[in-house]
């Protein structure tokens, strides 16, 4: 199964339902269920901004759907959603739109960049 490692808080909020749009510098042609894995690092200065001080890092935490990429071409469209996204343009002008967001149970693992597949069996 596809996973995308994503840093924390911006994992939790995903989480909560209260993040709906994952910004990158990147679009890609996947679609479909994918595992959210929160980075072994933490946004720090997000942690203090969303009023987070321990969130767990370096697990797979939960599976969300990516229906469609949003491009955003200019600063007019990516503030229009910034409720969604609640993020900076620093971070990109791609949106994953995500769906179906659950969490799961929790397991410990080394992220990698971009979407990479999880093979449990390796893990057995």
């Amino acid at each position: 199964m596809k996973v995308l490692s994503i840093k924390q808080p911006w994992a939790e909020l995903i989480l909560q339902g209260k993040k709906k749009i994952e910004i990158r510098k990147w679009n890609t042609r996947f679609r479909g269920v994918f595992l959210i894995h929160s980075s072994r690092k933490p946004d720090k200065e997000a942690m203090k901004k969303f009023g987070f001080r321990n969130l767990p890092c370096g697990f797979i935490l939960g599976k969300a759907k990516l229906v469609y990429v949003k491009h955003y071409k200019n600063d007019e469209e990516f503030e229009k959603d910034k409720e969604l996204h609640l993020a900076d343009k620093k971070f990109g002008n791609y949106g994953f739109v995500l769906d179906c967001v659950e969490k799961v149970k929790k397991i410990k693992i080394a992220g990698k960049r971009g979407f990479w597949e999880f093979n449990k069996d390796y893990f057995l």
